[in-house]
């Protein structure tokens, strides 16, 4: 078992429409022949079972997308399944697949529930129906809390995303959303401020993103109200009480190995200490067309030299509000963490109150959190 956790990732591609703010790998398709791409994602993972088998049981998985609850019940239980023959299930294992509030993928939700999936993460991304038509979403705020309490009527975990600092959105209106989101919670929400990426429908369109300072009081008054609520910054984007946690997405944060499978998922194998970075071929026919050809959709396979993993593992554990564990870091790489940082300009950012360096972790206040990019290009130069 790797120091960080082990997992595997399953992305399904396919969505009902393309949000205009999305920059994920995902298609609108109006048939899949789900029963070729549930037998390309099993021999993909029998493909990667051959290098993780030393890894033991799987910790968690978690269907991605897309839109992963386009999927029908018994292929989710069919992932499940070819996962617990090959690697098996460790006890009490995490099953996430995320969900979108509509009532097509609502009424299959106790069925995916018997298939083996214990947590659901649901794409409410706003409580305003003039946002929601912004955001290209085909749900209403009410529909959304509507499928999200049946929701929590299955499923004994559950979260849900939401975009803030939307073009034209005050700190006032955002602390209304937020409260009735807070309402409505079962111990997780993701927070994500929109970006507004290359390629995206809305970058094409010119939409601005937030003012820098708008954005930054947004961020406090978030904050502010999870923290308020029991729910704080687990991650820069991710709250929680203590104990509901994202599993699988901690595996990514603390440096962890998991299996990515399917059309444009990362993994990250090999020994010592994921140093191998794996990319599956991105566009869908063409994964799909090589996997049923070779068994697997790999279309890059990169080692990763000590050096870039050490700034990997700082770049993803310092978002993290527990930091970076020292004891893991020394299992992860053989040497303690100040050997991978600028040691004066860690003790700058300690004096200005953005970094706290104790015996059990490194980690960043969160002032440090807040202005983390400037912080790891203070500690690591060369990033």
């Amino acid at each position: 078992m790797s120091a960080g956790g082990f997992g595997v990732y399953v992305h399904w591609p396919y969505c009902l429409a393309k949000c205009p703010y999305c920059d994920f790998n995902s298609h609108v398709a109006e048939a899949v022949p789900e029963a070729r791409w549930v037998g390309a994602i099993v021999h993909e993972l029998e493909h990667y079972y051959i290098e993780t088998k030393a890894m033991g049981q799987a910790e968690t998985i978690f269907f991605g997308g897309g839109t992963p609850s386009l999927m029908s019940p018994d292929s989710v239980d069919a992932v499940i399944q070819a996962v617990t023959r090959l690697w098996g299930l460790a006890e009490g294992a995490e099953i996430t697949l995320e969900a979108n509030p509509t009532s097509v993928e609502a009424a299959s939700l106790g069925a995916i529930r018997e298939a083996g999936v214990n947590r659901v993460s649901m794409g409410v991304q706003a409580l305003d129906d003039e946002a929601l038509r912004f955001l290209g979403r085909h749900h209403t705020a009410a529909e959304a809390i509507a499928a999200f309490e049946a929701a929590a009527g299955i499923f004994p975990r559950l979260s849900f995303d939401l975009i803030y600092a939307r073009p034209g959105q005050t700190v006032a209106a955002w602390r209304r959303e937020l409260k009735q989101a807070l309402a409505h919670q079962r111990g997780h929400l993701s927070l994500y401020q929109l970006t507004i990426e290359p390629g995206t429908r809305f970058w094409r369109d010119g939409v601005p993103a937030a003012e820098e300072e708008t954005a930054a009081d947004l961020y406090e008054a978030t904050q502010e109200m999870t923290a308020a609520a029991g729910l704080p910054a687990y991650e820069i984007s991710n709250h929680a009480k203590l104990g509901a946690e994202c599993r699988h997405n901690l595996i990514y944060w603390r440096g962890g190995v998991y299996v990515g499978v399917g059309p444009g998922a990362h993994g990250r194998i090999g020994a010592p200490g994921a140093n191998v970075a794996v990319h599956q071929i991105r566009d869908p026919a063409n994964w799909l067309a090589a996997v049923e050809k070779a068994g697997h959709g790999t279309g890059k396979r990169i080692r990763i030299t000590p050096e870039k993993r050490r700034e990997e593992l700082l770049l993803s554990g310092l978002r993290l509000a527990e930091g970076i564990d020292r004891a893991r870091w020394r299992a992860l790489t053989g040497a303690d963490v100040l050997a991978a940082v600028d040691r004066a300009a860690l003790g700058r950012l300690e004096d200005g109150g953005f970094m706290v360096l104790d015996a059990r972790a490194l980690r960043a206040t969160p002032a440090g959190l807040q202005r983390l990019n400037a912080v790891l290009a203070a500690l690591v130069p060369a990033l």
